[in-house]
């Protein structure tokens, strides 16, 4: 790994870059990212790109760690909500409503940095598996908290039901994508809120 900035100035320039390379992977793959492009778009130097980032993969590291953090930032206030059902329902109808205004297209950032370079390099791999295994986490203390206010009932297993509607999720964004149909996260979607439901005390 590359120097870790001890100062304000390094950690904006370390920042700056991987921004850009952000912005290049989402142009043109993780595969067709070159450092050249990354450091014009920067802009930095190539000594400054050596200097925070050992290699490409090493960049590229970063960058699946950036992408956890917007991917997962952006549903923070929806992640607050998710210890009511109501809370759910305002998640999904929000996933959904963000698919339609994209028409279907770019699915989830990291499931697709995950099938460009996750099978050739473990470590990121793992660092996009954790995004995931915090999105799950999140999702499961949501229905701890439904299953501890007696909105679900108590042997329900969280666990498995936050692993399924990560998966009913995750399913659906794809055939989004592959259908330029937003419905289709929101039949996925409306299938986890079935099963969730099905949980409800009534």
């Amino acid at each position: 790994m590359g120097a870790l900035p001890t100062t304000a100035k390094g950690r904006l320039t370390r920042q700056r870059i991987v921004t850009a390379a952000l912005q290049v992977v989402a142009e043109n793959g993780a595969s067709g990212a070159s450092l050249d492009e990354v450091g014009a778009r920067a802009p930095a130097s190539r000594s400054q790109l050596y200097h925070y980032f050992d290699d490409k993969n090493d960049l590229l590291r970063a960058v699946a760690e950036a992408t956890n953090e917007t991917v997962l930032d952006a549903q923070e206030e929806l992640f607050a909500g998710l210890g009511t059902w109501a809370g759910f329902e305002r998640w999904a109808d929000a996933l959904v409503e963000l698919q339609r205004q994209r028409g279907g297209v770019g699915g989830c950032p990291i499931a697709n940095l995950l099938g460009q370079i996750g099978e050739r390099d473990d470590d990121i791999r793992g660092v996009l598996g954790s995004g995931f295994d915090r999105w799950e986490s999140r999702i499961r203390e949501g229905l701890t908290a439904m299953a501890k206010s007696g909105e679900l009932q108590p042997e329900t297993d969280v666990t498995w039901l936050a692993g399924s509607t990560l998966a009913s999720l995750q399913g659906g964004l794809v055939l989004a994508q592959a259908r330029r149909d937003p419905e289709a996260l929101r039949r996925a979607l409306d299938g986890a809120l079935a099963l969730i439901g099905a949980y409800r005390v009534r």
